[in-house]
């Protein structure tokens, strides 16, 4: 699927399972974890936290991104993550 803003460029959705005793989704209690893909990471940690939200953890960083998490009122944990500048698919 393209990218309705980048012609050309290829995004993917993808849906990984986890093991049943993970603790990835720790402090969520839930089976389950959003995952949204973000600009900016830095900056709307930054925005979220002066909005009351519960910012979880320490940002990584890896060869193909940034993460940090977040928590929302009901509970979900949520990942947010800043992909590198290049296409991952072509």
């Amino acid at each position: 699927m393209e990218k309705p803003d980048a012609p050309g460029e290829t995004c993917i959705t993808a849906w990984s399972p986890f093991p049943a005793d993970t603790k990835y989704f720790h402090p969520s209690e839930k089976a389950f974890m959003f995952n949204y893909r973000v600009e900016n990471l830095a900056a709307l940690l930054e925005e979220l936290r002066k909005e009351g939200v519960t910012v979880v953890g320490e940002v990584e960083e890896f060869e193909y991104g940034k993460f940090g998490w977040t928590m929302d009122p009901e509970g979900n944990k949520i990942e947010l993550w800043e992909p590198i500048d290049k296409p991952l698919l072509k």
